[in-house]
């Protein structure tokens, strides 16, 4: 049996936690045995096992490193308070309404991490307070802590607004709440509208998106 090395295994652990990750944001934590899984990544079942322990021990390891990739697009954002700008308008625009499966865990699958087992929602809550930190940070670099409620609410504001417009059928109302949200995200914040402040605007009618 050929064995392979350790750069090999780190790549093959690496290709399956995103596949899994675009899996579950799409269709959900329980919506895929381990054989879809391993699918996506162009393995087979018994491979499974050499990385992970069970699939509760893949989900914990997908959340951890979803977060993680968060926190990271985040910082390629513009520094400072015009990154956290950046970062609503990214966040709470069609696109991202659209497209679950490359978007936000928590958006995706918060629902499902509150019924996880104790060791996926620790994961969860220190990926999630690095996000919020790093969101404190650029607010009030001299004081972090004290924006730090404000940045967490906001936040929690952003995914489930972002949930509220996946969940409707109605392309214009959903774009509204995109937009409305947007802007209360910005002004409790004290951030400057973005350049174009044009609503988004679709085409489309009910039942358009993909889902």
């Amino acid at each position: 049996m050929a064995r392979y090395g350790r750069e090999h295994t780190e790549a093959t652990r690496a290709r399956i936690l995103e596949t899994a990750g675009r899996r579950f944001k799409k269709d959900g934590l329980d919506g895929s045995g381990i054989a879809t899984l391993m699918g996506d990544a162009g393995l087979s079942n018994g491979a499974f096992y050499a990385h992970f322990a069970s699939k509760a021990d893949l989900v914990e390891s997908v959340v951890s490193q979803e977060l993680a990739g968060q926190l990271a697009n985040f910082n390629g954002l513009s520094p400072g308070r015009a990154g956290v700008a950046e970062l609503i308008q990214l966040y709470l625009s069609p696109e991202h309404r659209d497209h679950p499966a490359s978007g936000c865990p928590s958006a995706a699958l918060l629902d499902e991490i509150t019924r996880c087992p104790e060791g996926t929602r620790r994961s969860y809550t220190a990926g999630m307070a690095a996000i919020v930190d790093e969101m404190a940070t650029r607010l009030a670099p001299a004081d972090p802590s004290s924006a730090r409620g404000t940045a967490a609410s906001v936040f929690a504001m952003m995914v489930g607004t972002l949930q509220m417009a996946r969940a409707l059928t109605d392309d214009p109302l959903a774009d509204e709440l995109l937009d409305a949200g947007a802007r209360h995200a910005r002004e409790l914040l004290g951030l400057a509208p973005p350049p174009s402040s044009t609503p988004h605007r679709t085409e489309n009618t009910q039942g358009s998106r993909p889902r």
